[in-house]
């Protein structure tokens, strides 16, 4: 990638990086109940690395 970035695509991988991010902790019970302990990065829709998964960005 080039060193200099052009705002509008700071703007789009600064987007994406918040789509990796865990869900809310409080989902959790939100969705299953309060005795279930499942761990909060399921409910991440997008899951994405940098390492994995390149971008169109």
């Amino acid at each position: 990638m080039a060193r200099f970035k052009h705002a509008s695509r700071k703007k789009r991988l600064i987007k994406m990086g918040g789509q990796t991010k865990w869900a809310p902790f409080w989902t959790v019970p939100k969705i299953y109940g309060k005795g279930r302990r499942v761990h909060p990065g399921r409910h991440t829709v997008v899951k994405r690395s940098w390492r994995r998964n390149r971008t169109k960005a």
